[in-house]
């Protein structure tokens, strides 16, 4: 069982990337992935890999597929998101694509990771199972296995990636039984803050790593960067813990107040959002026994979907919060500014439910 994690810096800074590729290794972690979406940063790849020597590196594509012929060579595995398939070179088919991706595996000897993620499912499988995103995740998992099959690629795995811990389990236990010959790495993505953020990772991973399901971990946590090896310290007790019987009682998340925000890593624009995570937990500390969800999503990548599916969102950009309730903007704001907003709508919120229960 590999425990793994993600550098939280920028690619581009060299020695603070390679210092905490370090970090993460030598708390244990079998694999370092670092995330990539230009081709400013393939150089800073390329003397990452030569001070990183041992270290196991995968690279997240995000929403720029095409670098992957200049990453691979540098690399031990390349991960890519179904869902942002869709949005460069649309006169290609999602086939076309996909098998361009295991010739660079190929050519390069390297893996794949099939990274499906509830806040960027394709749009195509939305559309196919109109009100079932978990259908839609599953399938569009299968569907990508399914290609690999046909290309006679078998050197991938495959994450199915949720924020609630019940959706994590239920996804990969319907894949797991689907395709039991493929390898799942597993993860609970934009856990949040510890110990929250612990709780939800242990919720999901006890029930599913002691049904044999799961070759791969890692623990999403919103962390500063000093912290970041906490995640593999996290996610080695729990295997741990699994394999000698000790389960812990946790609390039904979904009752109440409920805060997700994604982990720090190099898509975070802002090195603010981890500092505003933490003030945003404090601050709705009131409201802990309404049943109310709040996103704070520190990137481009995964802020639009988890934003739209929270009660109230906050998607941080490189100086503005963008606040939202649902899918509906309520305005940019300062970093200093958004939380007394916050506050606002989230008293309006629990007026507003209060109201409606009471009649």
């Amino acid at each position: 069982m590999i425990v793994q994690s993600m550098c939280a810096t920028r690619t581009i800074d060299i020695d603070q990337t390679v210092a905490q590729a370090h970090q993460l290794a030598d708390a244990g972690a079998g694999i370092v992935r670092i995330a990539m979406d230009s081709d400013k940063e393939i150089p800073a790849i390329i003397e990452i890999r030569k001070q990183t020597k041992g270290i196991t590196l995968s690279v997240d594509l995000q929403e720029n597929y095409r670098i992957a012929d200049r990453v691979a060579p540098y690399v031990d595995k390349i991960r890519y998101n179904p869902g942002h398939l869709h949005h460069i070179e649309k006169k290609k088919t999602i086939e076309q694509k996909v098998k361009w991706l295991v010739e660079v595996a190929r050519d390069s000897n390297v893996a794949i990771r099939i990274g499906v993620n509830c806040g960027s499912v394709a749009p195509a499988f939305l559309e196919k199972y109109p009100g079932d995103q978990l259908g839609a995740i599953v399938e569009s998992a299968a569907y990508h296995c399914d290609l690999m099959d046909e290309l006679g690629f078998t050197r991938f795995v495959v994450s199915l990636k949720d924020s609630e811990p019940q959706k994590v389990i239920d996804a990969n236990r319907r894949f797991a039984e689907r395709r039991p010959d493929v390898p799942i790495h597993l993860g609970v993505t934009e856990a949040g803050l510890p110990p929250d953020g612990i709780i939800k990772t242990r919720l999901a991973f006890e029930k599913l790593l002691a049904q044999g399901i799961g070759e791969t971990i890692r623990v999403s946590l919103t962390l500063p960067n000093e912290r970041k090896h906490e995640e593999v310290l996290v996610g080695h007790k729990i295997i741990g813990d699994v394999a000698a019987g000790r389960f812990i009682s946790v609390p039904e998340f979904g009752k109440g107040l409920n805060i997700i925000s994604c982990p720090s890593c190099s898509r975070v624009e802002n090195e603010k959002f981890v500092e505003l995570a933490q003030q945003v937990k404090v601050l709705s500390e009131y409201a802990a026994k309404h049943r109310i969800t709040i996103a704070v999503m520190g990137c481009r990548v995964n802020g639009p979907g988890e934003t739209d599916d929270a009660d109230l969102g906050l998607w941080c950009g490189p100086t503005t919060v963008n606040l939202k309730k649902k899918d509906k903007k309520v305005g940019f704001f300062t970093y200093d500014d958004v939380l007394p907003r916050l506050k606002i709508e989230l008293d309006k919120l629990i007026a507003l439910r209060t109201t409606a229960s009471a009649n």
